[in-house]
């Protein structure tokens, strides 16, 4: 298990997550903090250029996942983590690849209010005794405020919270420690194990009557997808199309769906790529559409985009297999891809 300990700076995270682990036997601290010094090491000066923060890196993310299973072979747990995740996405790829190695996850909350938040900032202690680096990372922590007031209404929804304005380290520690032990916090995250191979995915596009494409947001990897997942062992394609609907939205299709696009995604490590099919799941109606189910272990929201929306919100890779599959749906005839280019 690990408990995560989120919250701004100020909040009091690393003090109460060392009176955890008095508190909870068998508890180790991981800090993923250490990660991104260490990749600063490695990477190249100029990759660290390109991004505001080190939680931007893909490889960041995943060694937090990997690092976490690793140590949990080494200790009986749970991992006290004391890090702010304050990026939705983030967390969804985070916490979904940990329940995906059936690591469970408490995400516990540290708030205070923001008087108290600059006040503890502003009396913080650097032991370096380094009073240009002391200011440096005081303004770096309340730059901080702000997005941290921004991400407040998915937090506090996804979140245990636990308010420390008025608590010592110890009692702060001591309500983690309770919440934990009654299963608060726990992300109940649809548990979807990673590849070990090629896939074969099956998407299904349904279309409002303006047209627009409905696109799901996963809870359990970041960004915004179709409707769909991967094929079971002796599955028809299709069928698994129409089944992944019915579980996830809660739509019974009338009929098979009609096949697109037929897309041979090449593997870009850590991934293994495969085939990846695209059906038309026809137009919904009004009354349909008002009967959407909303499953909140596996989807976190839906939306009905236009082709130029729909750009801005997927990544790559899927904007393009939808672009074709439109192309395909316009001209009533479906197309072969190998990495998002038509062939043949």
């Amino acid at each position: 298990m690990i408990v995560w300990l989120n919250g701004t700076f100020g909040a009091g995270k690393t003090t109460a997550a060392q009176e955890v682990l008095d508190l909870l036997p068998g508890s180790t601290l991981y800090d993923p903090e250490l990660l991104g010094s260490g990749l600063r090491l490695m990477l190249p000066a100029k990759r660290f250029e390109e991004v505001d923060d080190y939680q931007d890196l893909p490889s960041w993310r995943r060694m937090v996942v990997d690092t976490a299973a690793a140590l949990l072979t080494e200790v009986p747990g749970p991992l006290i983590t004391p890090m702010t995740l304050l990026r939705q996405e983030y967390r969804d790829e985070i916490f979904g690849s940990l329940a995906a190695r059936r690591i469970p996850v408490r995400h516990v909350l540290l708030h205070a209010e923001e008087t108290i938040l600059r006040q503890r900032i502003a009396q913080r202690k650097e032991p370096s005794g380094d009073a240009e680096a002391h200011a440096s990372i005081r303004r770096w922590s309340l730059a901080h405020l702000e997005p941290y007031a921004g991400a407040l209404s998915w937090l506090k929804g996804d979140a245990h919270v636990v308010d420390t304005s008025h608590l010592t380290p110890r009692q702060t520690a001591a309500r983690v420690a309770e919440a934990v032990r009654s299963g608060a916090g726990a992300c109940e995250i649809v548990q979807t194990p990673e590849p070990t191979a090629e896939t074969l995915a099956a998407g299904v596009l349904l279309f409002d009557d303006q047209d627009r494409v409905l696109l799901v947001d996963p809870t359990y990897k970041a960004g915004w997808e179709f409707p769909g997942g991967i094929v079971e062992r002796g599955e028809a394609p299709g069928h698994a199309g129409v089944r992944e609907v019915a579980e996830e939205l809660g739509i019974e299709l009338p009929r098979a769906p009609r096949l697109l696009v037929l897309d041979w995604e090449a593997p870009q490590p850590p991934g293994y790529g495969g085939l990846r099919l695209l059906y038309d799941g026809g137009t919904l109606t009004d009354d349909r559409i008002s009967k959407l189910l909303l499953p909140d272990a596996e989807l976190r929201d839906w939306r009905f985009v236009t082709e130029a929306e729909a750009e801005r919100m997927l990544p790559p890779v899927r904007w393009n297999r939808l672009r074709w599959a439109l192309r395909a749906r316009e001209r009533g005839c479906p197309l072969n891809l190998e990495a998002g280019v038509p062939v043949g």
